[in-house]
């Protein structure tokens, strides 16, 4: 019997090794610009050293890593090769890196040079007897990720990997519980890439990409990885936090032509006196996932930039986006409509279909859904129904098709007995002028009922007092049923959020509930 073989990083470095496309520039990061040609060099070298240091195929490497130069050759020469990357969260936890340490069984980790203390209490705690190479200059005794590289062979024989084998795990971002490993085939980078990337954003060669979002996340492995390599554009990598004056520094002088960011972000920005405003950057569009994007925040975008923000929903499981709005046709408030290749449905908490206009769950199904999740059965029976993936997230879709964002499953709340939704209060919050960012959560009165409270950041300088609140609360009024004004409303500094800026809502539930 004969099987075809397909290998992800084959394919996505050697496109741009034809003739014209080598000399173009790959990866601009904190160390210089970088060509295609010495990203395949890079690749072939990792490769070779993952198999000097006596890894398998099929055996795992964790990726704790900065965006640079490095984690893309990483990440690829782990592939070609057969082996297994594992890219993790550079923000996480001790305890979060000793489980998936422990999880992952992984042989060899590549460490950042600032995160090999915690990486190393990790290992202690759980016991890992693995080896660690580090990504920098270290004087503490491990080999380092440059070293090893000068020494290595630029030419390296791919191994025979299928389209279906597994090629690369991700793990979730552990908002809600454990970190979950999900486990995803060859064929999945460059669909997401043909789908997402250039079929619907239209990326071309000549683009210029900066994602905040890193590439340990999977919208930032496709912003900042897949969808440039695809066509031959360049990556433009930051290995810091993508905080405000940063990313208005690179905007102004690395020129990118497409942006993507995560609500949060693009809320912080707005907030800057210095973002550039038009005529004053190359963006052609921005992109926006993770969370979904508040029409006010949209809008006031646009407005000020002159470029639309193309919001989406997508995930670990799934990649990258499946859902999202058109370039030209952006509905602010709406997180779009199928990317063509996927298709969705909205249900009922008994799997049956829900009217139009009516709160479902979402579910999808699509060429690039992970293929379970490592070592937890439950998990993945749970998640994975046949063709069909649970997302968590509740949804209505109006007339037109268009899908909106009402919350997650455990996040809906039911007030006067009709449901509500917190991102539906979120929105009306922050189209109030005062209001930098929101979450909402439910609470119990003094009769036990549920009512809706909102956590609210105030813009610099402005009040925090009664006299605000009753302003913000006459304000929900007038834009949403009566019934769904947060009785309640607390002023804080800043929101919790994962390291990826997504809204950690479930901790101020979770507070709420204990106060009750």
């Amino acid at each position: 019997m004969e099987f075809s073989h397909y290998n992800a990083a084959v394919d996505l470095v050697e496109r741009n090794l034809k003739p014209g496309r080598g000399s173009r520039i790959a990866v601009i990061d904190e160390s210089g610009s970088h060509p295609y040609t010495e990203l395949a060099a890079h690749v072939n070298r990792c490769g070779n050293v993952l198999r000097d240091l006596g890894l398998q195929p099929e055996q795992r490497v964790l990726l704790c890593l900065y965006d640079s130069i490095d984690f893309l050759a990483c990440f690829l020469g782990a592939i070609k090769v057969g082996i297994i990357p594992v890219p993790i969260n550079t923000m996480w936890s001790v305890g979060d890196y000793a489980y998936v340490l422990s999880d992952s069984r992984a042989r060899v980790a590549i460490v950042s040079e600032a995160r090999l203390p915690v990486m190393l209490e990790a290992a202690q705690v759980s016991g890992w007897q693995g080896s660690i190479v580090v990504g920098g200059s270290c004087h503490a005794g491990y080999p380092e990720l440059s070293r090893l590289m000068e020494s290595a062979s630029t030419a390296c024989e791919p191994y025979p990997t299928r389209p279906d084998d597994a090629c690369f795990w991700l793990y979730s971002s552990g908002s809600t519980g454990r970190p979950k490993g999900a486990v995803h085939v060859h064929t999945s980078l460059v669909k997401t890439a043909e789908l997402y990337g250039q079929g619907l954003l239209g990326i071309d060669g000549s683009d210029r990409i900066y994602s905040a979002a890193k590439l340990f996340f999977a919208y930032g492995l496709g912003n900042a990885l897949t969808f440039p390599l695809s066509v031959g554009a360049t990556s433009i990598l930051f290995a810091g936090r993508p905080k405000p004056p940063e990313v208005n520094r690179i905007l102004r002088e690395q020129r990118p032509t497409i942006f993507f960011g995560v609500p949060t972000l693009f809320s912080s920005l707005l907030a800057s006196p210095d973002l550039p405003a038009r005529g004053e950057h190359a963006l052609r569009l921005c992109g926006s996932a993770g969370e979904a994007l508040p029409a006010p925040i949209g809008r006031a975008w646009t407005e000020r930039t002159g470029v639309e923000i193309i919001d989406g929903v997508g995930s670990t499981e799934m990649l990258h986006c499946f859902v999202a709005n058109r370039p030209g046709a952006v509905r602010y408030g709406t997180s779009g409509v199928p990317v063509p290749g996927y298709r969705v449905r909205l249900v009922d908490d008994d799997g049956a279909g829900v009217a139009t206009g009516e709160i479902g769950e979402l579910q999808v199904s699509g060429p690039t859904a992970a293929a379970c999740y490592w070592n937890n059965r439950e998990k993945t029976r749970a998640t994975f129904l046949g063709e069909w993936m649970r997302t968590g997230d509740k949804y209505r879709q109006d007339s037109d098709g268009y899908l909106i964002h009402c919350g997650r499953s455990d996040d809906m709340m039911k007030v006067s007995g009709q449901w509500v939704s917190p991102m539906e209060v979120e929105s009306a919050l922050i189209a109030h002028d005062a209001v930098l960012e929101a979450a909402v959560v439910a609470t119990s009165d003094e009769n036990g009922l549920v009512k809706p409270k909102a956590f609210i950041v105030l813009k610099n300088g402005l009040p925090a007092n009664d006299a605000m609140r009753q302003q913000l609360q006459d304000f929900v009024k007038t834009r949403l049923a009566p019934y769904k004004y947060p009785r309640y409303i607390e002023f804080m500094t800043e929101l919790p959020k994962t390291s990826t800026g997504k809204l950690q809502r479930y901790l101020l539930a979770r507070r709420e509930s204990r106060a009750s």
